[in-house]
């Protein structure tokens, strides 16, 4: 039995590093994508992952495959397209904050298939994990619905991050649509506070969370903040915790570390199908906070991620 299976993108992020002697901007490759930021993270902290989608038959792709093998997290759901592996560009600004630019039209991650699934991967874990990006397009799209139904038929856990990414839609209406669909299916989510408004329309964060917790019937949601901190909402009402002061480097994959260290804390304590009280929701929040400030320090996503030991020691340094 796994712990989480994950569908969606993984993708080459290049990171901004530096100018190079006649001072044009350089890049580094950096193996990313939300949910497979997530698995990395959780397989970094010891659980059991496993991946689901579409990567390029090409030297990207097969980077990406090595790259998850190397930190554990298991790819038999992963198959190889005829389409380039996607490709982001991430721009950092000088509060360590990122925007990106995609080469994705197509891309590879958006070419997985239902009929390439293989299902049992998903009745096989105690999660099934998705995001927004696999809903842009079919024919990832009728591959992320396929999944969901199976999981819901089969009572899998179901955790989605909304993850908008407005330059991958093609308008916000149409994102807006899917990410409910997917909220339907959904027991555990998190949306960031951007989201949350998007959402909702609501700014005010109790305001919002109460009515997206109601409308999906969820079991937790939780909030992200960036670096203030995060909120999670459930039938106890909403638990605020404060951020981890740190000298942000690289933002990217903090949101997926978050929620990595909130379903890593769930599992840890077997509290899936178990009402959270607040002074536990206080405990899960402040390590995926943690686990958040921790890869804020460090370029990239995945090469970012904190083992249970290296986050045990960050946590007790704060102390």
């Amino acid at each position: 039995m796994k712990d989480v299976t994950a569908l969606g993108e993984i993708l080459i992020d290049f990171t901004p590093n530096g100018l190079n002697e006649q001072g044009n901007p350089v890049f580094v490759a950096n193996p990313g994508g939300a949910p497979g930021n997530v698995l990395v993270s959780l397989a970094c902290l010891g659980m059991e992952t496993e991946f689901i989608g579409s990567v390029g038959d090409d030297s990207f792709g097969h980077f990406l495959v090595d790259t998850l093998q190397s930190k554990a997290v298991h790819t038999n759901g992963i198959v190889f397209s005829n389409i380039n592996t996607t490709l982001a560009f991430v721009h950092i600004d000088e509060r360590g904050d990122r925007s990106f630019s995609f080469y994705r039209r197509p891309g590879a991650d958006m070419m997985l298939a239902k009929e390439e699934i293989d299902l049992s991967l998903i009745s096989e874990s105690r999660i099934f994990h998705v995001g927004s990006i696999s809903m842009t397009n079919d024919p990832s799209r009728e591959a992320t619905l396929t999944a969901l139904n199976y999981a819901k038929q089969h009572n899998v856990t179901i955790t989605f991050d909304v993850n908008l990414r407005p330059p991958l839609w093609d308008n916000l209406e149409l994102a807006k649509q899917e990410i409910e669909i997917i909220m339907n299916y959904a027991d555990i989510a998190k949306v960031s506070e951007e989201e949350l408004e998007f959402l909702t329309g609501e700014k005010d964060i109790a305001i919002g969370a109460k009515q997206i917790y109601e409308q999906y019937h969820l079991s937790l949601l939780f909030v992200t903040l960036g670096d203030r901190g995060s909120y999670a909402y459930n039938q106890n009402g909403l638990v605020f915790v404060p951020g981890f002061s740190v000298k942000a480097v690289d933002t990217t994959g903090c949101g997926d570390a978050f929620f990595a260290g909130v379903l890593f804390q769930l599992l840890s304590n077997d509290l899936l199908q178990d009402e959270v009280n607040p002074e536990k929701m206080e405990q899960i929040l402040r390590f995926g906070n943690a686990m958040g400030a921790y890869v804020a320090q460090r370029k990239g996503a995945i090469p970012s991620m904190p083992t249970r030991d290296e986050i045990a020691e960050f946590i007790a340094s704060k102390i």
